[in-house]
């Protein structure tokens, strides 16, 4: 990662640097002379943002740093990060922004850019990009700056998107569906999607007012959904995050299905109509209960660095189109290039009413092995402990013991001192106990 540059572009708390005007007026005026100077301009640049108060800020300072750079600019309101990815390989676009800070609280934002093609920018560019930031903003000749323009129908084009990733003539009548959009940039999408294909669909989470996304609602709080489902008698819970790039479903008993076995449904369900592609990319973090459950079907499993880009990366490594994580972001390459949470959530629905099968007895097909994530606290020396000879010894005894019923995982956390602890196993007290042995060693390193 570099000083601004995480794994999911920059993102920040607003008002605290690099979250601030001026540093989006330099972040556009950086992008514009890269891309100029690469030769990458074509179309416009678009433009998109979540439901935060604090996008509109951002929204003109980012969009008079690219237009005094030279690059035109089209502004697409507020629409999901997918969306953006999207559409700006359909406009032939320079490159596409969302303005968003994803899952996180309103009062944080961030910056998250795309290629011509809707892939995430390469290491290169963002390094070109950060070397300018430093500089301020200028402008270039008066007759060579760029112009902004809206696009008024965004929304529209990414519905119908949405829709053509299932046959045409197929539909979802007589589905119930609680949908929960988590007051972000999905609100004025999704339910189209899915009432124009004939659900019934009870909404949450709808109405934002730049201070709510994600707030006890959405994807990091699926809870909301279930009771909601269990109440109504829905079919599915479909639970969305601020911008839209990740889903957690809900079956109509309550109980949460995660990324891990959406990502689980979609491939066993390719490989029966002989469409998968090759295999499947999950993440460091994903459930074993996956891996093994895959394996038993025959199909090829390999991790990737926690992060969607990182799938994403691997996915095309192996020229395979179905990846995933945990937490919800599903790529499904031969729809988008990024996590699109609509999308999935469709395509779960479609099978079920496809199938008459109900989500639960999709979801019985991988299981879930009980995890244990203990998060080790330090003042210094995050590497020096992973190192320690005493720390591997308590590994090794713990992965021994578990053999092929379980596994372990140590990482230090990319934005704390802290190091992560993971166990997987079959029993949950031994999964406990070996977890806490693990991170005993640690704390006991001098």
């Amino acid at each position: 990662m570099g000083r601004y540059f995480g794994t999911d572009g920059i993102r920040g708390r607003t008002g605290q640097w690099p979250m601030t005007p001026e540093f989006a007026l330099r972040l556009g005026y950086a992008v514009g002379e890269i891309l100029g100077e690469n030769g990458q301009t074509q179309g416009p640049v678009l433009v998109g943002k979540d439901t935060r108060v604090s996008g509109y800020m951002f929204e003109s300072a980012l969009e008079a740093g690219l237009s005094a750079a030279g690059l035109d600019v089209a502004l697409l309101g507020p629409m999901p990060t997918p969306a953006v990815a999207y559409l700006t390989r359909t406009f032939r676009a320079t490159a596409g922004v969302v303005i968003s800070a994803s899952h996180n609280p309103f009062d944080d934002n961030g910056f998250k850019f795309f290629t011509p093609e809707g892939d995430k920018l390469p290491d290169a560019v963002e390094e070109a990009i950060e070397a300018r930031l430093d500089q301020p903003a200028q402008a270039i000749d008066g007759r060579r700056l760029g112009k902004a323009v809206r696009i008024s129908d965004a929304a529209g084009r990414y519905v119908e998107f949405c829709k053509s990733a299932i046959p045409a003539r197929s539909e979802l009548r007589g589905l119930r569906i609680v949908l929960d959009c988590a007051h972000g940039a999905t609100y004025n999408v999704a339910p189209h999607v899915f009432e124009e294909l004939g659900a019934e669909v009870d909404l949450i989470g709808s109405a934002p007012d730049g201070y709510n996304i994600n707030e006890g609602t959405g994807a990091l709080h699926p809870d909301v959904v279930a009771e909601r489902v269990v109440a109504t008698g829905a079919d599915l819970g479909i639970a969305l995050d601020g911008d839209g790039d990740r889903v957690i479903l809900v079956d109509a008993d309550g109980q949460v299905v995660d990324g891990d076995r959406i990502l689980g449904i979609l491939a066993l369900e390719r490989q029966r109509q002989g469409r998968l592609g090759g295999g499947v990319v999950g993440t460091q973090m994903t459930n074993l209960g996956l891996e093994q459950a895959l394996s038993r079907a025959g199909i090829a499993f390999v991790r990737a660095r926690v992060g969607d880009r990182y799938v994403l990366e691997e996915l095309r490594r192996h020229g395979w189109m179905l990846g995933g994580e945990g937490s919800g972001h599903i790529v499904c390459l031969d729809h988008t290039t990024t996590g699109d949470g609509t999308v999935a959530g469709l395509l779960v629905a479609h099978l079920m009413h496809r199938t008459g099968r109900s989500l639960a007895d999709l979801a019985a097909a991988i299981p879930q092995l009980p995890q244990v994530l203990v998060n080790v606290r330090l003042e210094s020396g995050v590497q020096e402990r992973l190192e320690a000879a005493p720390v591997r010894a308590a590994v090794a005894e713990v992965e021994s013991g578990l053999g092929d019923r379980g596994r372990v995982l140590l990482r230090p956390s990319g934005t704390e001192p802290l190091i992560r602890v993971m166990v997987e196993a079959e029993d949950a007290g031994e999964t406990r106990a070996a977890a806490e042995r693990i991170a005993e060693a640690i704390r006991a390193v001098a």
